[in-house]
């Protein structure tokens, strides 16, 4: 561990694993609530009234307090989190932004978004000379047939 006069600074085998801003005042203590997710994907409960999680951003607050109010609802914030060390802070307060607007706030919601903004432009239209000999027809009364065949009508 390495004190300097405004961070403290965590190193393990020559690497650093961990910085923070000092706190200056006695008995103040310090959260990032970052290094306890893994934590909550063990113990989701943790979310509910845990002090490292009193400061998380807005966006994460706002669907905190939406998800906590359903059955299950600590374990769906423990998979939002868990999303953080893989594709950012900054994108997921995106995505958590958008899904907040739908007014149906999940983890498969935010993950799905996320995947969304995470993948690339769809690739280039490609020219060729193959033609469709006969249009797919959209007719769904087609199941309905299969399903008399086999006699589940």
């Amino acid at each position: 561990m390495r004190l300097y006069p405004d961070r403290v600074v965590i190193i393990d085998d020559h690497t650093v694993v961990a910085e923070h801003v000092r706190a200056s005042d006695r008995d103040h203590i310090v959260y990032d609530w970052q290094h306890y997710v893994p934590l909550v994907q063990r113990k989701p409960g943790a979310l509910r009234n845990g002090a490292p999680f009193a400061d998380l951003p807005d966006s994460l607050q706002r669907l905190r307090q939406a998800l906590i109010r359903r059955p299950g609802g600590d374990r769906v914030m423990a998979q939002v989190l868990a999303a953080v060390p893989t594709f950012g802070l900054e994108a997921v307060l995106v995505a958590i932004d958008l899904v907040l607007q739908s007014g149906r706030p999940s983890a498969e919601h935010v993950l799905n978004v996320l995947a969304r903004l995470h993948e690339g432009p769809p690739p280039e239209r490609v020219d060729t000379a193959l033609v469709i000999a006969d249009e797919p027809i959209a007719d769904t009364s087609r199941y309905d047939r299969l399903r008399e065949e086999v006699g589940h009508g």
